[in-house]
């Protein structure tokens, strides 16, 4: 069988999904192939259950944390009744729902496993072994994301490792769970399984959270302790072996024996390329696929292939590997490939309707743990390594009223990182309970470039913790509304 359309998305993740809606908005017919779960990674082994798992530890501790509250406290919490809540988010991994969206949107689905077999074309094999070939007149947009990577350990792929995808999608809470990694899911997974009633060592071979300000991971750091996590930082696994008895031992370089019941591996992520058929294409299996801002795959010469019709968009690309980044990708690669097949001018310069500029200094991203760490923008030592003339403003977000009513003994830092040539913030990082709310504020400040000048103007409301802006302004200098 052979079908043909405009436009044809491969992977119905959040990102594929997008693609495709704009697609079909812009007058497109498009076909969307799906080898796995419609919705994707976030919807079912990512994003929304992870944050479901480490809500109720927050909620807890928030109230643990407000005289009044407290003494209502009485027990720990019920990490049956949490998993369950989780499962409700991922629909019991049944994506009939969101099926029915892509074909409410004018989308065509096509259950199967994608391979290119030439320019624009590719065959596509239903779970019965059907081959259908798919013909696009337009373009052909790569969304298949990212894996875990699993390090080159002795043992470790033998003792049946937790990737994220485990950690998301398990049915109850292991007795001893070792960590493996430093960033992010290593991170929130280590809060949602102290919080879940887990005994949770966590094994780093660098600070946490590395990529970001400094005192993020040392507030994380002190956080986990808190909670409880052995966390050991400048070390390294040697040899994994899961026992007979179920037991997981992990040896590290000094000889230290880890026992766990299981072991999650969070140290990176993968392209999910080495089954695609690239090589039918003139590209390289298992690679990252670079594009250019209006996500157009380049070439080994860094030009996009012979026709422009070729785009990949989310995790795939290594932009920026975060779902909301990936659906703005999706939104301008969708119009881009639109306007494209009609001849409709393109919008290609920074920050045009067609350009993912975002994806190079104004990505935004909170890491769920307890406190929070929302950041956008560059830190202050890529700000440096870019060759900003900077200025560095940080303020204790505990000192801030708003902060003191939220909870008892607030602690976090927040930080705006300055061009001080041009007046405008390049980057800003708020660690601290629930300070995921702040960020939005700040990406609108970094994206529209709005001079400190004119921020001083931006009266926050008493009293929240939103006035922590006005305090990072004023240690910066009142000189700056002149």
């Amino acid at each position: 069988m052979t079908s043909e359309y405009d436009v044809i998305v491969i992977g119905a993740g959040a990102v594929g999904e997008n693609v495709a809606d704009r697609a079909v908005q812009g007058g497109m017919t498009t076909a969307l192939v799906e080898a796995e779960l419609v919705g994707g990674e976030c919807s079912y082994w990512a994003c929304m259950p992870s944050k479901a798992l480490l809500r109720a530890g927050v909620v807890l501790r928030s109230a643990e944390n407000v005289k009044g509250a407290s003494a209502a406290v009485t027990g720990t919490v019920d990490a049956a009744a949490v998993f369950e809540r989780r499962n409700s988010f991922t629909s019991d991994w049944n994506d009939q729902g969101q099926a029915d969206w892509v074909s409410g949107a004018g989308i065509e689905l096509m259950r199967g496993h994608a391979v290119f077999t030439g320019v624009k074309e590719l065959a596509v094999t239903a779970a019965d072994g059907t081959v259908t070939t798919l013909r696009a007149r337009h373009a052909i947009v790569v969304s298949t994301g990212s894996t875990a990577l699993l390090p080159d350990i002795p043992g470790l792929a033998e003792a049946a490792p937790w990737t994220s995808r485990e950690a998301t999608s398990a049915q109850s809470a292991p007795a001893r769970l070792t960590v493996v990694g430093g960033g992010v899911v290593a991170c929130e997974m280590a809060t949602a399984y102290a919080s879940l009633g887990s005994t949770v060592t966590l094994l780093s071979r660098g600070g946490l959270l590395a990529n970001q300000e400094p005192f993020a991971g040392e507030l994380v750091t002190a956080s986990l302790r808190e909670l409880g996590v052995d966390v050991r930082t400048g070390v390294s696994p040697t040899a994994v072996e899961r026992g007979a008895d179920g037991v997981v031992r992990t040896t590290l370089a000094d000889g230290a024996v880890i026992e766990g019941d299981e072991i999650l591996v969070a140290t990176g992520r993968l392209p999910r390329t080495g089954d695609l058929g690239l090589e039918a294409i003139g590209l390289e299996a298992n690679q990252w696929l670079t594009t250019d801002d209006t996500l157009l795959v380049l070439g080994a010469d860094g030009e996009p292939l012979e026709g422009e019709w070729l785009y990949a968009t989310g995790d795939v690309n290594h932009r920026a590997l975060l779902t909301h980044q990936g659906k703005y990708q999706a939104r301008a690669a969708g119009d881009v490939v639109a306007a494209r097949a009609t001849g409709t001018p393109l919008a290609t310069g920074p920050w045009g309707r067609h350009a993912a500029t975002a994806d190079h200094a104004a990505v935004p991203q909170v890491t769920f743990t307890d406190p929070e760490v929302a950041s956008v923008g560059l830190t202050a030592a890529a700000a440096e390594k870019a060759g900003f003339r900077i200025r560095v403003v940080d303020y204790e977000i505990g000192n801030v009223a708003g902060a003191s009513v939220s909870r008892d003994g607030y602690q976090g830092t927040a930080r705006m990182v300055v061009d001080e040539d041009r007046q405008v913030i390049l980057g800003a990082t708020f660690v601290g309970p629930e300070v995921s709310e702040l960020l939005h504020s700040a990406t609108v400040a970094v994206v529209g470039e709005v001079p400190l000048s004119r921020l001083w103007h931006a009266v926050p409301s008493y009293p929240t913790i939103s006035e922590v802006w006005l305090r990072l302004l004023e240690t910066y200098g009142r000189d700056a509304s002149a």
